[in-house]
């Protein structure tokens, strides 16, 4: 089934309700995003873009967006967004890898990336996009479960990104599975899109136009805390995906300005660790609006979920193990931990997490050697190692690539990062190793002082030692006045390592 069918079921159950909003500005109703949309696929169409055919979308959120990944999709092409804040020639090197046809590009980004590419760019939010729209119209086009409907690259953190094939019958359970698992969405709801479209947050598009909610867009075309406060009071009940540095930012800045966050109803976090810290944090301002998903592009927004009651009900005896804790399963796929060769082990063991069923890709793009090693047996290794309880809640331990094995031994930067985030002088840490020539490894951490605060390095080794065990200590502390981090807002572990090697020990 072709995931705009959903689209145009809406637009013909409800055709003036509110669809596309600038703000709180209605730019289009489910029937002008329909014939908008069907407009730019008969276009697609006379430009003799195939069905299965890839169509780039490099710009930053803006409501036109979602026109033209309808329209991507009513064609029967598949869509292939790029994060707008990649560099010209990253962006050229997935338009190349991916074989795209033609792109939709923001405006700003047109210069610099005609220069990486002679691939036909059309911007959006300009005239010639709007004449594009007003085509004829194209019939939905067939297509079934598995074929392709996005390409997603991967952020490319160690070497360069791979596409991960998303199809249709992927989003399709991806989005029937968020209201069992994660959410009830509703048509009075409105997905606020502060983080990239072209990334997790353009995944809530589907569920959230099959149940006639408003895509709002928030005029910065990006995340600004103070924006999405006032935009889920003037116009909630919003929901929003946000990282884990996000829902931080927006509790500094509700706590410094008063608000309770009125309007908002949801915020699902993920994408990367969230610390205990941080969530309590966010729980005691803003009140039990807080879900967690586990996901990754190759099972998008779909392994686990740690739902608003897990979070906010203290009461519980295994409360704080359970805030620590992923969640568990979604209803669609099955998670185990693997041993070394993807074989599952018992309730209780850390291994690499592993998860299989239809929300899972079925490979890399044009990569299979990639793609063996990442799908055994039907299950997915997921690269992330954890654990699972009794009760089948998932806790994840560290990526695989950051355990540091000292002296034999397997350490989890995590679980130091999370005691070091409890001190008050530190507002931000990431841990690594670095080689020793004694022990193989050795711990190393970064930390980001409070605002206008200092770090008495003395003072926080002595506070891991009344902590953790002694062998995971860190055997320094480097002060730095923030981490690295990628355009997803993920912390560029490999860049740390390198600044490690460049403070070797004394």
């Amino acid at each position: 089934m072709n995931i705009a069918h959903w689209l145009a079921r809406r637009a013909s159950a409800a055709p003036d309700s509110p669809a596309i909003l600038s703000g709180g500005t209605i730019i289009d109703s489910y029937a002008s995003f329909h014939d908008r949309a069907a407009g730019l696929a008969g276009a697609l169409i006379a430009r003799d873009v195939s069905a299965g055919e890839r169509v780039a979308i490099i710009a930053g959120n803006c409501p036109d967006y979602l026109i033209a990944l309808y329209g991507i999709w009513i064609a029967g092409a598949v869509a292939v967004p790029i994060n707008a804040k990649l560099h010209p020639k990253e962006a050229a090197f997935i338009l190349a890898d991916s074989g795209a046809r033609l792109g939709f590009v923001g405006g700003a980004l047109a210069a610099g990336l005609a220069r990486e590419t002679a691939l036909p760019l059309v911007p959006l939010q300009s005239t010639g996009f709007t004449a594009l729209t007003g085509h004829g119209p194209a019939a939905i086009a067939d297509r079934r479960a598995e074929d392709l409907a996005w390409l997603f690259y991967t952020s490319g953190t160690t070497g360069r990104p791979k596409g991960v094939q998303i199809t249709h019958g992927m989003l399709a359970a991806t989005s029937v599975g968020y209201p069992i698992d994660v959410d009830g969405v509703t048509a009075q709801d409105a997905a606020l899109y502060a983080a990239p479209m072209s990334h997790g947050a353009g995944l809530y598009a589907p569920i959230h136009t099959r149940m006639g909610a408003r895509h709002m867009i928030p005029p910065s075309g990006g995340f600004d805390a103070a924006e999405v406060l006032a935009l889920s009071a003037a116009h909630g009940p919003t929901s929003m995906f946000m990282a884990p540095t996000m829902v931080r930012r927006l509790t500094e800045t509700a706590r410094a300005t008063g608000q309770r966050g009125d309007g908002i109803k949801t915020i699902v976090y993920g994408g990367g660790p969230m610390y205990a810290a941080d969530i309590l944090e966010a729980v005691d301002w803003f009140g039990p609006k807080f879900v967690q998903i586990y996901g990754q592009g190759e099972c998008p927004m779909a392994i686990t979920a740690l739902s608003r009651a897990d979070i906010a009900d203290r009461s519980h005896p295994d409360w704080a193990a359970r805030l620590g804790s992923v969640g568990q399963a979604q209803s669609l796929v099955e998670v185990a931990i693997g041993d070394a060769q993807a074989r599952p082990l018992p309730r209780g063991s850390t291994g690499e997490i592993m998860v299989r069923g239809a929300p899972v890709m079925p490979g890399y793009w044009r990569n299979e050697a990639a793609t063996a090693k990442t799908l055994i047996d039907g299950w997915l290794l997921t690269g992330d190692i954890g654990r699972l309880d009794a009760d089948g809640y998932l806790t994840l331990v560290d990526r695989s690539k950051d355990v540091i094995i000292s002296g034999g031994t397997n350490i989890y930067p995590r679980e130091i990062e999370e005691v070091l985030l409890t001190h008050p002088s530190v507002r931000d840490v990431s841990v690594v190793g670095r080689p020793s020539p004694d022990w193989g490894e050795e711990v190393v951490a970064f930390v980001v002082p409070m605002p206008g605060g200092a770090i008495d390095t003395a003072a926080l080794d002595a506070y891991c030692l009344a902590r953790i065990a002694r062998f995971k200590r860190p055997k320094a502390y480097l002060v730095v006045p923030d981490l690295p981090k990628n355009n997803y807002g993920k912390i560029l572990k490999t860049t740390l390592r390198e600044w490690a090697l460049a403070h070797p020990a004394p």
